[in-house]
């Protein structure tokens, strides 16, 4: 029984939840959209970082190769090859850095030596050349040789590649060797950045009579990148830029220090006979002509060879290639005689 006091009420419905969402206030929403934005600037700035990071990480490792390169052991020795008897000889560079080895090829009752100048990434014996086959030919011609490493070539004290900077340096400690020997006619045989190093090392000595430089490498920012561009497309700025930069941190040297504005406008005293090849694609040679054409030594002279290739002109016109060379050393030998009964 109800009574008068008691009211049964109908049930209600209970009403829905509202979505989260609805009831965030402005300032909330407007607080997670900032967060999300920093999350994706923090992300933007990491994947440029880590582009940069992999693009001067590469560059670095280019450096590194560079400064670094990998040379065989010496395989063979005078004797064995040409029949040569010769003499271990080990010596210092003419600023003492270090101490480096080689052979001495006498040649009888003789007082005149050509001093052969290796190659980047090549040891004394340079086999494509092939350097036992020209040494040999200046042997025959009653030449005293001598052949040794660069540091970077070293196996028993490796040291780094600075084109040219340090190895005029130990090329002048070769050069020493020759005059304790007697010689009163020096000549450097360069090859590649051996013959560039000879063109620095001229620069400060006068116990240098005559030049001959096949396939002449100058370090220079635009070989360095002409030499880059064919292994890997990267851009000139700012790759030379990261690499000039790099450089002094590897190898102790960087390029302001290899003069190779002051050789490419050098008139050398002694004369130079300057062979090179269009088809060089390592060291082009218009370089090659434009330091020829600053020279007056009249028995100064240059061969550009159509379709001559970086080091192997001689394998490629052997006959030609020996021709000119025993015609220019038989010029110079009269030169230096004739310079010696003048005085």
């Amino acid at each position: 029984m109800i009574t008068q006091n008691q009211v049964t009420l109908p049930s209600l419905p209970s009403l829905p939840s509202l979505p989260s969402d609805v009831t965030q206030t402005p300032s909330t929403r407007s607080t997670g959209i900032i967060k999300w934005k920093h999350v994706m600037i923090a992300l933007l700035f990491s994947l440029i970082f880590f582009v940069i990071f992999c693009f001067v990480a590469l560059h670095a490792y280019i450096a590194w190769v560079l400064s670094n390169p990998t040379v065989a052991p010496v395989y063979s020795n005078p004797k064995l090859a040409k029949g040569m008897e010769y003499d271990n000889i080990t010596f210092p560079s003419l600023d003492g850095s270090r101490m480096l080895q080689g052979w001495y090829i006498p040649a009888a009752h003789s007082d005149k030596t050509i001093v052969f100048s290796h190659g980047y990434g090549a040891n004394r014996e340079e086999t494509w050349v092939p350097m036992y086959d020209l040494a040999h030919f200046a042997h025959k011609l009653n030449f005293n040789v001598i052949m040794f490493d660069y540091g970077f070539a070293s196996h028993d004290s490796k040291g780094v590649a600075t084109g040219g900077k340090t190895e005029a340096q130990q090329l002048l400690g070769a050069i020493q060797v020759a005059k304790q020997r007697g010689a009163k006619e020096i000549v450097v045989w360069g090859f590649s950045m051996g013959a560039g190093t000879a063109l620095q090392a001229g620069l400060i000595s006068k116990d240098i009579d005559a030049m001959i430089l096949d396939s002449t490498f100058l370090l220079e920012p635009d070989t360095l990148y002409h030499n880059i561009k064919q292994q890997i497309d990267l851009p000139r700025h700012p790759s030379l830029e990261i690499l000039e930069t790099l450089f002094p941190v590897l190898n102790g040297t960087s390029l302001e220090q290899i003069p190779y504005n002051k050789v490419k406008n050098e008139h050398y005293d002694f004369p130079i006979l300057f062979i090179h090849g269009t088809d060089d694609n390592k060291a082009p040679y218009n370089i090659a002509e434009k330091i020829a054409a600053n020279q007056t030594n009249p028995l100064s002279s240059e061969w550009i060879v159509n379709g001559g290739k970086h080091e192997l002109i001689f394998r490629q016109h052997p006959k030609q290639y020996l021709r000119r060379v025993s015609t220019f050393l038989s010029q110079v030998r009269l030169f230096e005689s004739q310079k010696q009964n003048s005085i």
